[in-house]
């Protein structure tokens, strides 16, 4: 049976040759982030598991939520991850006030990319997946486990396949899109399950569409929402990195397999006539 982008994904991490919706596995992490409300509430837990995290290449922390500290709390909270960060030689730490929201950050400083399997502690995470990655929202224990070990178990989810035909009309956003989408399947219409956008609508999706698209699929209950690489994923990705090429060699496309989705939905991007 063939397996959807988001199961390509899993299984090649999970170092098997197919997985099947469903099935509990445990793969390694490319990428494990927290913020400053998360990651301070990770630390405890993690330094019950060890003292060093698996990778500082791969452990990324982004103070963003409180940007500027609103009380002490706040500020005790930035300073955890702060001195976390010195004390561990993280090479992705941003400091406060001198970057962004962190689910912008990744993409446009070159943490993420196609193909990887990505965890963070907010529920936002599954923004990565405009770029073709798994990329999902975990609690606090899940967060502190991958920045431990550099793994974590999942449950393979099943998937719904969204077929964008058509260019959207003049005012149409990829914000208005997917909560049409939502406003079409619920808030629950995609619980646990992977939103996976194809067809040859995407074209005319900037990456900024992809994105907030991405984003929100949080906010239909999936496990994730991603796209297929093509041209425009390529080219953000090669301003972002160096060297455009995940660390598993995978560039998920349409063309490259085979899907097995349910339900079917069919979203028509062409505005109504005036």
């Amino acid at each position: 049976m063939g397996m959807t982008m988001t199961q390509k994904i899993l299984a090649a991490h999970a170092g098997l040759d197919s997985v099947t919706a469903g099935q509990l596995i445990e793969a390694k992490l490319d990428v494990v982030m927290a913020n400053d409300i998360t990651g301070p509430m990770a630390l405890p837990i993690f330094r019950q598991m060890a003292d060093k995290v698996f990778d500082k290449d791969k452990v990324v922390l982004v103070p963003d939520h409180f940007t500027p500290n609103k009380d002490i709390k706040s500020a005790e909270n930035s300073k955890a991850i702060r001195e976390f960060a010195k004390d561990q030689g993280l090479s992705w730490y941003f400091e406060q006030g001198k970057s962004g929201v962190e689910h912008a950050i990744l993409p446009e400083a070159g943490v993420v990319a196609a193909g990887e399997c990505i965890i963070g502690a907010d529920s936002h995470t599954c923004t990565y997946g405009a770029l073709g990655a798994f990329s999902t929202g975990v609690g606090t224990t899940d967060i502190a486990t991958g920045m431990a070990m550099g793994e974590l178990w999942f449950k393979v989810p099943s998937a719904i396949k969204f077929v964008l035909t058509g260019k959207p009309g003049r005012y149409v956003s990829g914000k208005d899109i997917i909560i049409h989408i939502i406003g079409k399947i619920g808030v629950d219409g995609a619980l646990y399950k992977s939103m996976e956008f194809t067809g040859d609508g995407i074209r005319n999706l900037s990456m900024a569409d992809r994105f907030t698209m991405a984003n929100m699929a949080i906010e239909a209950g999936a496990k994730n929402g991603i796209f297929p690489v093509d041209e425009k994923t390529e080219e953000y990705l090669k301003e972002a990195i160096d060297c455009y090429k995940s660390k598993y060699g995978l560039c998920v496309s349409v063309d490259n397999y085979i899907i097995y989705f349910e339900p079917f939905a069919v979203i028509h991007l062409i505005a109504p006539p005036d």
